[in-house]
């Protein structure tokens, strides 16, 4: 099996509602996503894909729902502040965990043909969370 591997760098605010600690306050990150890539074989140019191909479905999608942007969980009370004010924001099922975001952009990746391995979000330089399937 090979694979091959893509970062992505964006930024994003959020806050964890339910969290004991300091994250349930709003604050922001600037991260690092690595979506892995792989194929049993090498396609007719030797490589698993083009790393281009992985940079433009995977920005396309974080600049579009993730780059700049409040996530919150739909639940989330200052979402009428927020409104009010004309802030962007977008609403999200679950809370917004490096874990959901890795799923997220693991999920977009695969909707739109690409092989995808893992998805790997580095919420600082020390921690990071995968998502990958079986």
């Amino acid at each position: 099996m090979f694979t091959i591997t893509k970062e992505v760098y964006f930024c994003y605010g959020h806050r964890l509602m339910r969290h004991p600690g300091k994250c349930r306050h709003l604050h922001g990150h600037s991260v690092k996503a690595a979506i892995t890539v792989q194929a049993a074989g090498l396609n007719e140019q030797g490589m698993v894909c083009d790393f281009a191909d992985i940079a433009r479905i995977a920005s396309d999608y974080i600049d579009r729902e993730l780059d700049h942007n409040l996530l919150l969980h739909r639940d989330d009370p200052l979402v009428p502040l927020l409104t009010a004010a004309g802030e962007r924001y977008s609403l999200l099922d679950e809370h917004p965990t490096a874990e959901y975001l890795a799923q997220l952009i693991y999920r977009h990746a695969q909707s739109q043909g690409l092989a995808v391995a893992s998805v790997t979000l580095w919420e600082t330089a020390s921690a990071c969370a995968t998502y990958s399937e079986p």
